[in-house]
């Protein structure tokens, strides 16, 4: 399977090998020291100028694949040190989730406008002419902006018949919609903890791989060689992730030789949430005691509204979520399962070290690094033996993965159960479309409606934690809504969700 970018490759590699160490090894530290030299083998440089520097930021993404914070450039810490804390059976990070590798990040300049070979010293000067504050001139034979008079407005960038004039952005910023990106004093990416929600676009955008969040890949290996009932709860956004042919049997199959007990499928949670947020919507919102709902099901988006709208966070639904609502169905079935999130989301292992979600999901991980897993065990998912598979889900429940199928999915059930019900609908995606519908809803100009935030543009399966193009994992999420047996659960889940809910 043709990979996205040779970052996700590097990222891959680290992740195999961190595995493999957590699978075989028997001298811990000493494998891991080892990976960087695995990563980059010969001394010629393959993607940075010097060996010494790929090495170094190979390091730190082994730091970061451990659970460990990154090292201190100014100090003397070994790569292994700390590792000791991760070599654990139980779910560990450092917090903050997500963190810039120093010696990873080029500096990128951040809103400046340069003018590029493409000028052509044209006799109209429009790019002069259009500068309110005279930073534009001609010298030797082109325009150049001084940077010091500059004040970003980009009206030479319009005015210039040519085009030659680049606006060059920081990716990682451009990314971020709640602008938890800076410059530190060295020109290098900062990441606001106080603003970040942890949706990872910024690690999706950065295409020198400088941002990376930390894994719990190793953790889990441990419990799963210590024997522990390690089951999977996978998320509806798999479906694609692993080639064509890899199937749910398949793929179930490819788990269970991972050391995986079992396998159960989150959209039957989200199934339980749908459902329940149809009646929230009807006897709450309908009805004008409350003026809207918002869906609570994406951890980028809940946060988002508590950080930068407190006084709106009242109305972001209680229900659970589909991650929560299956572990603690499996954990009502299995009480001494060990449920593990395998999904597309980075910020899912936030929402999972909650007090009220922790006991409920015991690791979560993306499928970039169940990836991993899998190849360093050397299992390809295409390849897999064909198992049977119990399919309790609904395509209310499947469709979760794209934007505008959760408030499409409570749409259908107030349709199914609750007909003639008028119902009001408006979703966004991308922290930044967030932001605005949250402006519209505290202003007063969404009252009424059933409102869904997604973090990321297209959704669950536009994740950073995802191996496939969006556009390809939508079709083959949209294939298996339309191949669902049925379109929405059925009522008496009802009764399921209002006896999770109350679980401590």
């Amino acid at each position: 399977m043709k990979s996205q970018s040779v970052v996700t490759d590097l990222r891959k590699k680290v992740f195999s090998a961190v595995a493999r160490v957590a699978y075989e090894s028997e001298n811990v530290a000493g494998d891991l020291e080892e990976i960087p030299f695995l990563i980059t083998p010969d001394e010629i440089p393959k993607y940075r100028e010097s060996i010494y520097r790929e090495r170094q930021i190979a390091s730190e993404r082994v730091r970061l694949a451990m659970g460990l914070s990154l090292r201190p450039a100014n100090k003397p810490v070994h790569i292994t040190s700390g590792v000791d804390r991760t070599t654990i059976a139980d779910k560990y990070y450092e917090p903050p989730l997500m963190q810039v590798i120093p010696s990873a990040c080029d500096k990128c300049p951040d809103n400046e406008y340069y003018v590029s070979d493409q000028c052509r010293n044209c006799v109209s000067h429009a790019c002069i002419k259009s500068c309110p504050k005279g930073a534009v001139s001609i010298v030797n034979g082109k325009a150049f902006i001084d940077q010091s008079k500059c004040i970003k407005c980009g009206r030479c960038k319009s005015a210039c018949p040519y085009d030659a004039i680049a606006h060059h952005v920081r990716p990682c910023a451009a990314a971020c919609g709640v602008k938890a990106i800076s410059s530190d004093e060295y020109g290098r990416a900062h990441i606001d903890n106080e603003k970040c929600v942890a949706c990872g676009q910024c690690m999706s955008a950065c295409p020198f791989g400088a941002i990376a969040d930390k894994s719990q890949i190793f953790q889990l290996i441990q419990a799963i060689k210590k024997g522990d009932e390690v089951v999977a709860a996978v998320a509806p956004a798999i479906v694609g992730q692993f080639g064509a042919k890899a199937t749910p049997g398949k793929i179930k199959s490819a788990l269970l030789a991972l050391g995986f007990k079992d396998v159960y499928e989150v959209a039957v949670g989200a199934d339980v949430g749908c459902i329940s947020e149809a009646h929230h919507y009807v006897n709450e919102v309908a009805t004008g005691k409350l003026p809207f709902l918002f869906t609570s099901c994406c951890p980028a988006w809940a946060v988002l509204v508590k950080k930068q709208f407190p006084d709106l966070a009242g109305e972001v639904s209680q229900e659970l979520t589909p991650m929560v609502a299956t572990a603690r169905s499996i954990k009502v079935n299995r009480p001494n399962a060990r449920v593990v999130f395998i999904g597309p989301c980075a910020a899912k292992k936030l929402e999972a070290s909650r007090r009220t979600v922790r006991s409920h999901v015991d690791f979560v991980i993306t499928f970039e690094e169940l990836a991993g897993m899998f190849d360093a065990k050397g299992i390809n998912p295409e390849e897999a033996e064909e198992l049977p598979v119990n399919i309790k889900a609904t395509g209310a429940g499947r469709g979760y993965a794209c934007s505008g199928g959760v408030a499409g999915a409570i749409e259908n059930c107030i349709n199914e159960y609750f007909p003639g019900t008028e119902i009001k609908i408006q979703h966004a995606e991308g922290l930044a479309d967030c932001k605005k519908i949250l402006t519209l809803a505290k202003a007063g100009k969404l009252n009424g409606y059933m409102i869904e935030g997604m973090g990321c543009p297209g959704g669950c399966v536009a994740g950073v934690g995802t191996i496939i193009p969006p556009e390809r994992a939508k079709v083959a999420v949209e294939q298996l809504v339309k191949a669902s047996g049925q379109s929405v659960p059925p009522r008496e889940m009802q009764d399921l969700a209002e006896k999770l809910s109350v679980m401590d």
